[in-house]
Order: structure tokens, then C-alpha cells, then sequence
């Protein structure tokens, strides 16, 4: 059986680290990208992931210096993203030192982009984030360009359509409790915990270790902890431990260096 995995989610803007509810309010400045990574990278979290939020709208790429520098300081799996639209793009972010990445909007704009992307580089290599927020109704919808256009595709169906164009790993992001602490889009997991071959990263809204624990029993293969672990007490060392004491299949705390 696959160990769950755990992995902090850090966005970026201006090369610093910031945080903020619901993508659209409440920012907090976190720190340095390349000194926090080598924070977590000595916690010995599973893997990391920076994603530059404002690289879509601006139409430009993630900042490459900084996936690199942060390469050279940590020695665990690092995925990436923000505006990725070509081949090449992916291509150069690699070098640099990800080990994979992350496409949100190209991937809405043009599925069969996943696929070429998986193609050249592995379908392990390829996470296809999809951010969603419910409307006046309650219904779900998927949202591009980090949160600012709205789409008509369901969550569930869009995700079942990029994992048949070879998506290695599918990330479910909930607009609605990013930032709140509330705890994980639960609904979410269980209609695609069943529905999906490839693993299933849960994200937003993770507050407490219970949340934690929900997610993954729930079905979710991986969850991204980000405002718990930015602005609490809570660690991931406390996160793994809580995990493994409650019967959940983690690896053993062990640093990247380890």
C-alpha cells in the first residue's frame, strides 16, 4: 500500500512567500522561499510545492531562479508552477531542479497540452491543479487563471478528463476554504476517491491534525498543509505523528539528509 503523503504548499509573489483566505483577501507575508524550504526539508516532509500565484495573470512563467535555488538546499521531491503554457516551459523549470510540475489554466485552455506534457516527461512528472468554488446555489465549478475566470466545467468531470489525458497526480483545490482553516473539501474526496486511478492530493482548509487524519481516511492519497503550518504551532513532525499513532500509513520521520 502507497504511504500518504504530506506536503507543504507555499505560494509565491515577488520571490517572497505570502498567504491569504480564499485567494483573494486577508495576505500575510510568510518568509523566504529558499530558507523555508530547507526548514521543511529538515522537518523530512515528503515533498514541497511552490507555486507562483500571480505568474498566470501576468502572463509569464514561475520565477526559474528561485525553483533553482531552492533545489540546491533541499533533497526531497519539489513541484512547481505558475503560468506554465509550452513544453519548453516545463522543460526549463526541470532543469532547474523540479522534479515536477504543476499546470492549472493550460490545462483547462487545452487538455491535450497534459498530454503532450506527459509525452515528453512522464505522466509522473505532470500534477494538474484544479482550483473550484461553489456558486449562489451551492453547485461547484472550475475556475482558471488563478481564481479570477470562471468556467462551466464540473470539478469531478474535469478531473476524470485530465486523467485520462495521462495527468500523474490530480490536486483539488477548494477557493471556498483556502486559507480558512476549516478543514478539507470532505464531499470533494469521496466523489473522486473512487472515480480516480492516480493519486489524489487534497488541498485548502486543513486546520487541525483531525482535518489531517479526515482527508486521508477519506480517500485523498496526498493533503497540502500550508496557513496551519505558516501561522500555528503545528509542525509537520506533529502532523506525521498524529498520523501514525491514529493508524494512518506514513513513512517514518526521517530529514531529506537523513
Amino acid at each position: 500500500m502507497l504511504k500518504k503523503r504530506i506536503i507543504p504548499k507555499f505560494l509565491i509573489r515577488n520571490g517572497r512567500l505570502i498567504k491569504g483566505v480564499k485567494f483573494f483577501g486577508g495576505w500575510r507575508e510568510a518568509g523566504n522561499p529558499v530558507t523555508t524550504a530547507k526548514v521543511y526539508d529538515s522537518y523530512g516532509v515528503d515533498e514541497l510545492m511552490f507555486l507562483d500565484i500571480d505568474a498566470t495573470p501576468q502572463g509569464r512563467v514561475v520565477d526559474e531562479s528561485i525553483i533553482e535555488r531552492v533545489s540546491e538546499e533541499v533533497f526531497m521531491p519539489l513541484t512547481a508552477g505558475g503560468g506554465l503554457r509550452t513544453l519548453d516551459q516545463i522543460e526549463a523549470l526541470l532543469r532547474r531542479g523540479a522534479d515536477k510540475v504543476c499546470v492549472n489554466t493550460a490545462a483547462i485552455e487545452n487538455p491535450a497540452f497534459v498530454t503532450e506534457a506527459a509525452s515528453r516527461f512522464g505522466d509522473q512528472c505532470i500534477v494538474v491543479a484544479i482550483d473550484y468554488k461553489a456558486d449562489e446555489n451551492g453547485r461547484k465549478w472550475v475556475h482558471s487563471h488563478c481564481g479570477f475566470t470562471t468556467t462551466s466545467l464540473d470539478p469531478v468531470e474535469f478531473a476524470l478528463r485530465v486523467q485520462d489525458a495521462h495527468a500523474g497526480e490530480i490536486m483539488m483545490t477548494s477557493m471556498d476554504l483556502d486559507g480558512t482553516m476549516a478543514g478539507y473539501d470532505l464531499d470533494m474526496i469521496a466523489a473522486l476517491t473512487d472515480r480516480l486511478d492516480v493519486p489524489l492530493i487534497a488541498s485548502s482548509g486543513a486546520g487541525s491534525l483531525r482535518h489531517c487524519q479526515d482527508a486521508l481516511d477519506a480517500g485523498a492519497s496526498a493533503i497540502t498543509i500550508s496557513s496551519m503550518f505558516l501561522f500555528t504551532d503545528h509542525s509537520p513532525i506533529k502532523v506525521r505523528t498524529y498520523l501514525k499513532t491514529n493508524g494512518v500509513n506514513v513513512r517514518s520521520q526521517l530529514g531529506s539528509r537523513s
